[in-house]
């Protein structure tokens, strides 16, 4: 089921949510809808899911206008960051809830519910734990039983809002993984939300990143990392260093007022000066984290710390100091006029 938006607008009072939102998810698509909290990601599957209603705009499923259906119409399945279970019900009864509620013209009879709710159960591997209620869960047990629950309608599309924000970190990762490999089964079209940068691009076959109740980008993982099209893309993806033509950096000199985006590995560092585009600087910090080593230095008489990072490999074939005076210069970078989206350059 493909999804098309065009010229969606949505406010709250004076607060303008989303503005101009236009958007093609293609069927069968797993899309990330990333930005920081307020950017409008959550207010837009919200609208998809006909839970809020846009003021203007199209939104076409498969070609078709649905917003005048309501969110039972749309055959949509919506999973929320606190799981929404009902505490009362087993596993089981939750899951089977939106079959029972079905119109019944429509309802599954007793043996089909059983055996869809039985596979669904597999499908998200806790078959076992049938008989047991929500309060007998793990987080992460819970919300694959949330899963299972908005599966088991046989939605043309899945809608998860930061599905795994309530959870801790080593749960998440390994949920993340869980649901791309579903959805490499199912492929159903599925929107999920988050603002955790690392979740969008392992999950998802696309990233959208939003802003201020716009999208700044719609690309590949690789593609809004690699190739960031804004400066507030390039500082909400991965870590970023920032060289302004005001700071003398050589990169930045033949672009009047601009500002250099460097990202720290695409950073080079030598003890000689390479050529006239070498930056002189002191190293003021070496911390090696796993398998990278972080160094900071900071060009003379600056406080602002300039981020590298080498692969132990690499910094073990020539080791750095505290106080050692050295010089770097990036591989690649993207020069962006100061307080525009602008591009001047890149290399």
């Amino acid at each position: 089921m493909s999804i098309t938006i065009e010229n969606l607008h949505k406010h709250f009072g004076a607060y303008k949510a989303l503005d101009n939102i236009n958007l093609e998810v293609n069927s069968g698509e797993l899309l990330a809808l990333l930005g920081p909290s307020g950017c409008g990601k959550t207010s837009l599957l919200r609208i998809i899911g006909g839970m809020e209603l846009a003021d203007s705009g199209k939104l076409l499923f498969h070609g078709e206008d649905v917003q005048q259906r309501d969110a039972r119409e749309r055959n949509v399945g919506f999973v929320f960051q606190h799981y929404a279970l009902f505490r009362h019900m087993t596993v089981f009864e939750n899951v089977a809830f939106g079959l029972r509620v079905k119109p019944k013209k429509e309802r599954p009879n007793e043996v089909e519910i059983k055996r869809r709710v039985h596979e669904l159960l597999c499908l998200v591997q806790l078959d076992f734990l049938h008989d047991r209620y929500p309060a007998q869960l793990s987080g992460g047990q819970r919300q694959r039983i949330a899963l299972a629950r908005a599966l088991a309608v046989e939605p043309k599309i899945l809608l998860l809002d930061e599905p795994f924000g309530a959870l801790d970190a080593q749960v998440r990762k390994e949920l993340r993984r869980w649901l791309r490999r579903l959805h490499d089964e199912l492929h159903i079209t599925s929107i999920f939300v988050t603002h955790d940068q690392e979740e969008a691009l392992e999950v998802a076959d696309r990233v959208v990143v939003m802003n201020k109740g716009r999208i700044e980008q719609v690309g590949t993982p690789d593609e809004v990392y690699a190739s960031p099209a804004t400066p507030f893309v390039y500082q909400f993806i991965g870590n970023v260093n920032l060289f302004h033509s005001r700071d003398h950096a050589p990169w930045t000199e033949q672009h009047g007022d601009a500002v250099a985006y460097v990202r720290p590995h695409d950073i080079d560092i030598s003890r000689t000066a390479q050529d006239n585009t070498a930056l002189p600087v002191e190293v003021k910090l070496v911390r090696a984290i796993g398998s990278v080593v972080r160094v900071e230095v900071a060009t003379n008489g600056s406080s602002e710390l300039i981020a590298i990072e080498l692969s132990r490999e690499r910094f073990d074939t020539a080791p750095l100091l505290l106080g050692d005076k050295v010089f770097i210069r990036p591989r690649q970078f993207r020069v962006f006029a100061t307080g525009d989206q602008h591009e001047l350059s890149a290399t």
